[in-house]
């Protein structure tokens, strides 16, 4: 029947109905507002702080040219993780006030590049807002999507938008895993209390 025929039923049916008279009114619900026994709010620099002792990996998500663009897209992410294995998805957060985020959602594509140790200089240039992120950068097109694969990256993985679900000030996307790859044993870049590391540092 689908969403509009269910609707159309549900309104014939209700007109039919025989009407059960005049319905009372429901107590007003009273407004919940700040108590002075409860907490404050968390300094978001503490917030961050306190997060930062958290080591995570460092990747560019890239899209291909979308409609209306000529260039490909791309942004500095730490936040990223598996997330399921059948079916194979993996997620990323973006900010909702990210420029680069409605190019990606328009392509429909991405392409998730996880950096090398060397390649902190890559993602600072990723992380820049209104520049030309992909001038002298090497890459070639994933398989399926056809997004950028960065040369020089420990791992690629290929995905198709498969969901995307609010987080506060952040967007929480899902993608399905179209194909994926590592290109040899290098050390991953990481990103520990504010600066750029490797496995081992000190």
């Amino acid at each position: 029947m689908g969403h509009a025929g269910a609707a159309a039923a549900a309104v014939r049916w209700l007109r039919s109905a025989p009407s059960p008279g005049p319905v009372e009114a429901l107590p007003r619900p009273e407004l919940r507002c700040v108590r002075e026994d409860d907490p404050a709010p968390l300094d978001h620099a503490e917030f961050r702080r306190v997060l930062g002792n958290f080591a995570t990996g460092v990747t560019v998500v890239t899209a291909p040219p979308s409609e209306g663009s000529a260039s490909p897209a791309g942004f500095a992410c730490q936040s990223f993780s598996s997330l399921s294995l059948d079916p194979p998805l993996i997620c990323f957060m973006v900010g909702r006030t990210s420029t680069t985020w409605p190019r990606i959602a328009r392509a429909g594509v991405f392409c998730v590049n996880v950096l090398a140790a060397g390649q902190g200089e890559l993602c600072r240039a990723f992380a820049v807002s209104g520049a030309d992120k992909f001038a002298g950068v090497a890459y070639d097109a994933a398989p399926v999507s056809g997004a950028p694969r960065l040369a020089g990256a420990v791992a690629w993985i290929d995905c198709t938008i498969h969901a995307v679900h609010t987080g506060g000030d952040h967007l929480i996307v899902v993608g399905r895993v179209d194909a994926l790859g590592a290109e040899g044993p290098g050390e991953p870049l990481l990103f520990h209390r504010g600066r750029f590391g490797q496995l081992g540092d000190g």
